[in-house]
């Protein structure tokens, strides 16, 4: 149905998918939108729970996914999912309340004059909370780190709180990022800078999750760094 769709991937998320659909969902139906949860075969049984939430709310639907594939193929097949339901606008947030579900119609609203928007921490009058030293400067870094290589003007490029325009998903050709994590966070708006999307960042706080454990690793974080330099090389390529 067109209107904007929120694409939220889990994978062993039971103790917060419930509260957050419940949470984001009036603002989802107040822009005549509906909720996408993405579940890959978690084995805690989040899929299960999202399921009967979708049963009691006719807004709410589930894309269950075979296995584990990683966040970024899990964000593709809702994006895929989500385009082909007729959505005129995507939205993606993490499943862990580290997204204000109450920023919602903030992302809405600057999407009138962006082609994307990004749920920025690091523009004046965003932040993060409950974060320890090491893990602001890894994160800042990381950001630094792919804004200077890339040589983009954007604060926040490895957020996961952002709305696509329906034709930037369909004009960055989403069946060639192979990054994951925090690298499919920057492809995805590079390649929207790249094709000459307006991006726009507007400020947030992010907040560390209060239940259930992070799916951040090194491994991630080492593909997101050496991915970097390879889009740089592709150059326009990218589009």
């Amino acid at each position: 149905m067109p209107g904007p769709w929120l694409v939220i991937p889990t994978y062993n998320e039971r103790p917060n998918i419930e509260a957050l659909v419940v949470a984001v969902l009036p603002h989802m139906r107040e822009a005549g939108g509906r909720v996408l949860v993405v579940d890959d075969s978690s084995p805690d049984g989040t899929g299960e729970l999202a399921d009967a939430v979708a049963a009691a709310n006719p807004d709410v639907e589930v894309l269950h996914r075979a296995e584990k594939d990683g966040l970024g193929r899990a964000y593709l097949a809702g994006f895929h999912h989500a385009l082909a339901g007729g959505a005129d606008l995507v939205l993606e947030m993490d499943a862990d309340f580290s997204h204000d579900p109450a920023d919602v119609p903030r992302l809405l609203a600057a999407s009138q004059s962006a082609d994307l928007v990004l749920g920025s921490r690091y523009v004046e009058g965003g932040g993060v909370r409950e974060w320890g030293l090491f893990r602001r400067m890894l994160s800042r870094g990381g950001s630094l780190y792919a804004r200077t290589v890339l040589g983009v003007d954007i604060r926040d490029l490895t957020g996961g709180f952002k709305c696509f325009h329906r034709r930037v998903l369909e004009e960055i050709h989403l069946e060639r990022i192979q990054a994951d994590g925090y690298g499919f966070q920057i492809e995805t708006t590079y390649r929207a800078i790249k094709a000459e999307f307006r991006v726009e960042e507007i400020p947030i706080v992010f907040t560390e999750r209060l239940r259930g454990e992070s799916k951040m690793n090194a491994r991630i974080a080492i593909e997101a760094a050496w991915k970097v330099p390879d889009l740089r090389r592709r150059g326009r390529s990218v589009k």
